[in-house]
């Protein structure tokens, strides 16, 4: 009889422990897995480009050279070249969109003539130009697809080449400008791109000996572009399970 009593309170004591532990037991410890971050695209960067652009500069011309009209007496002038020179920008992403503002400025060699067509040598030399723009774009982890337009500016010579020696006139031109591009970011730090932009530089008056030109260059350009971010993106997160 006593072995049958001795039994049934080990099972009963057995019994109450499982039931104990199920209702709360102490665990081991939970295992914490770093889940790699998320390119993030905001903050401010610094960086150079290189690139080539070609187009024309219609240039219709009036007499006498103090003309304020412009008839249509038609020229214009094939122009191309290399451009290159440095930009900076700050960038804001929320969610997967991504907004900032840009500026940069180039050295240019974009240069032509009209060979003659409007009954001189006539052509446009450019020597700078730079911009403003606002940018937007759909980011994909660490590649940007974007969007890009705002003020254009043009700092050039006008050139009469009929002449010994040739008239130049410097000239400057304000207008605007609309492109495209995608920028990939090899490192937190570091990200290139490739870009294209159409650019209308607006009108402005050459003044030659005897005759004025009404000169509207208008220019495409393919750039690769590095860039260097001031700003690392998001720590790691930590998600446990």
């Amino acid at each position: 009889m006593k072995k049958i009593l001795l039994a049934a309170v080990a099972v009963g004591a057995l019994s109450t422990g499982a039931f104990a532990a199920d209702l709360g037991g102490a665990r081991g410890p939970i295992a914490a897995v770093v889940v790699a971050p998320v390119f993030n695209w905001t903050g401010f960067y610094l960086g150079g480009q290189v690139g080539y652009g070609w187009g024309s500069a219609s240039q219709p011309y009036g007499v006498p050279s103090t003309a304020t009209t412009f008839p249509l007496i038609q020229d214009a002038a094939r122009q191309s070249g290399i451009v290159g020179g440095l930009h900076a920008g700050y960038l804001y992403q929320f969610n997967q969109f991504v907004i900032g503002l840009e500026g940069d400025i180039e050295a240019s060699g974009i240069n032509g003539n009209d060979r003659g067509s409007g009954g001189h040598i006539n052509g446009l030399k450019h020597r700078w130009n730079a911009s403003v723009r606002a940018r937007a774009g759909f980011a994909i982890d660490r590649a940007l697809v974007y969007a890009t337009g705002g003020v254009a500016f043009l700092g050039a010579n006008a050139t009469n080449l009929s002449f010994v020696p040739a008239e130049s006139i410097g000239t400057s031109f304000t207008g605007w400008t609309l492109g495209a591009g995608v920028e990939y970011a090899f490192t937190p730090n570091l990200s290139a791109r490739i870009e294209y932009r159409y650019t209308d530089y607006g009108k402005s008056t050459a003044r030659f000996i005897g005759y004025a030109e009404r000169i509207n260059p208008q220019i495409h350009t393919v750039r690769l572009g590095l860039s260097y971010h001031f700003t690392t993106g998001p720590s790691a997160v930590v998600a446990r399970y």
